[in-house]
């Protein structure tokens, strides 16, 4: 019977590096023999992807609600993908996983969050609900936040969120830092090297060796 892979998010507000990280972890475990497959919530299959386009442009107003069943709609579609890559052995390493939906969605725009922790729930299931591991980036600085950003250059549409406000920006870092206490998850400092970084998240996710 195949073991059944590992699933590992690694969350964090726009800018603090987790699609890097997310790479470099990957990287790691085929150095290791493990092979693993990664998304980048809301995308990852074509339909996601689509409803990706559609929640990143800031053209589309529409409220948190709104927002909630988009992300829920991808959220859905990419974990069916998931799971069965899973049960193939292979592990599952996402940028973002509903801890963002809470952190943009619950303290950025407002909603509930225990709605969008039932939410997600009703069409995912637990083993979505609780990774093997998750980890949360932050960056503190505003100016280098916006910097990371618009290194990405100029896009056709503005983002949804990154182009909201700072009192905005600073609820949902406040989110985060709620969320990783009320689920007691290991948070990373993004100001740091993406070395310096990538070797905090290998040493948890393989606490027993120094790889």
């Amino acid at each position: 019977m195949v073991e059944r892979g590992k699933y590992i998010v690694i969350e964090g507000t726009d800018g603090t590096g987790k699609s890097t990280q997310v790479e470099m972890l990957r990287d790691n475990l085929t150095q290791r023999g493990i092979e693993s497959i990664e998304f980048h919530e809301p995308g990852g299959v074509p339909i996601a992807d689509d409803i990706r386009q559609i929640i990143k442009n800031g053209d589309y107003e529409r409220d948190g609600e709104t927002n909630l069943l988009l992300f829920t709609a991808a959220r859905h579609e990419i974990w069916k993908q998931a799971k069965r890559e899973l049960q193939l052995g292979k592990w599952v390493v996402a940028a973002r996983n509903y801890y963002s939906t809470i952190a943009y969605q619950g303290y950025g725009e407002g909603l509930n969050s225990d709605v969008i922790t039932e939410t997600t729930r009703t069409f995912t299931d637990d083993d979505y609900m609780n990774p093997d591991l998750s980890v949360i980036l932050t960056l503190d600085d505003e100016v280098e936040r916006s910097k990371r950003i618009g290194q990405r250059g100029e896009l056709a549409n503005p983002d949804t969120f990154e182009s909201k406000d700072e009192a905005f920006q600073h609820r949902v870092q406040f989110g985060y830092l709620a969320i990783a206490r009320a689920h007691n998850l290991p948070v990373i400092s993004a100001s740091q090297s993406k070395e310096t970084i990538h070797q905090e998240i290998t040493s948890l996710v393989f606490p027993n060796d120094n790889n």
